[in-house]
């Protein structure tokens, strides 16, 4: 004897499933908006703002494509073997069948070529976002620390001869300017529109994460070492960065603006650091030279 759902249950059954297609359509279509079609598009990724941006949504896209072809065609063999294969008698007894070794050699061959595919195009796109021989327009050196950003922007020539030692005092330019964060100012990076810019990341304490969403880039910034990664930005505007990794008790206040501005802007703006007096010979790399965990002490007594 076979399980069978009472006629009023399975009436019961129907509706429902016909009720959660109708409210999923309208919910759907409700919200097709010009922004919200550009985000189905872009598979819920971030409009991107870089470059190498461009490359990492081609990747995301490209991933979610292959991922929705894979499972159209596996619920479609589903649906195919409830139908095809039910049970049309209460006491009909299907055949047994032990294997299918071709199927079995398919479904075994099948994901290993899946996984093959993704990882070959991850690495293509990995290698022309991370090693691009092209020298910087501009060399910044980031610092994260708890809690907060040090933004270093260096004044005149660029050497690029300097390798990022971290026991070395070798650095890209002969001076700097620099803007850092407290427990109560979120700071702001600028960058030249239409430049290439490095970022080297520095660490005094822990494992933070520099990430800008609409670069599509983010990186671990690891104590002990100089992690970098270089963005061509490609449009004006302001854009919101963060720290990915859980560094502390106060890790959700490592935010930092990011406006991205003409090349007479931005010279200006470093300009201003310079009349402000934010100066220094050396990048502010942390350590001895962090203030952001004392602005933030600071700001906990006042309260």
């Amino acid at each position: 004897m076979g399980l069978q759902l009472p006629k009023r249950a399975a009436g019961n059954l129907r509706r429902v499933t016909l009720l959660s297609i109708l409210g999923t359509s309208l919910l759907v279509l409700t919200g097709c908006s010009s922004e919200t079609k550009g985000e189905w598009s872009r598979f819920a990724m971030p409009d991107p703002a870089s470059e190498q941006g461009e490359h990492i949504l081609n990747l995301w896209q490209g991933a979610w494509i292959a991922a929705l072809v894979t499972g159209v065609i596996v619920w479609g063999l589903i649906l195919y073997a409830v139908v095809a294969f039910r049970r049309r008698d209460p006491d009909e007894i299907p055949i047994q069948t032990r294997y299918n070794l071709p199927l079995e050699i398919f479904y075994t061959i099948a994901p290993v070529v899946m996984v093959i595919v993704f990882f070959s195009h991850t690495v293509r796109t990995q290698n022309i976002v991370l090693e691009d021989e092209t020298p910087p327009d501009n060399i910044i050196e980031v610092t994260g620390q708890q809690w907060s950003w040090t933004f270093n922007y260096g004044i005149g020539e660029i050497d690029q001869s300097a390798d990022d030692d971290r026991f070395d005092d070798h650095f890209s330019y002969s001076s700097y300017v620099h803007d850092g964060g407290t427990g109560s100012y979120i700071p702001t990076l600028w960058l030249p529109v239409g430049e290439t810019t490095r970022f080297n990341l520095h660490s005094p304490d822990v494992i933070h994460d520099f990430g800008v969403p609409s670069f599509l880039m983010k990186m671990d910034v690891v104590p002990g070492r100089v992690n970098h990664y270089v963005i061509t930005t490609t449009r004006e505007g302001t854009f919101k960065g963060k720290c990915y990794e859980l560094c502390g008790v106060y890790h959700s206040r490592m935010l930092f603006n990011v406006k991205v501005v003409s090349r007479e802007a931005y010279e200006q703006h470093l300009q201003d650091l310079e009349d402000a007096g934010q100066t220094s010979d050396l990048p502010l790399l942390g350590g001895e030279d962090a203030y952001t965990q004392d602005g933030l002490e600071s700001e906990g007594e006042s309260e």
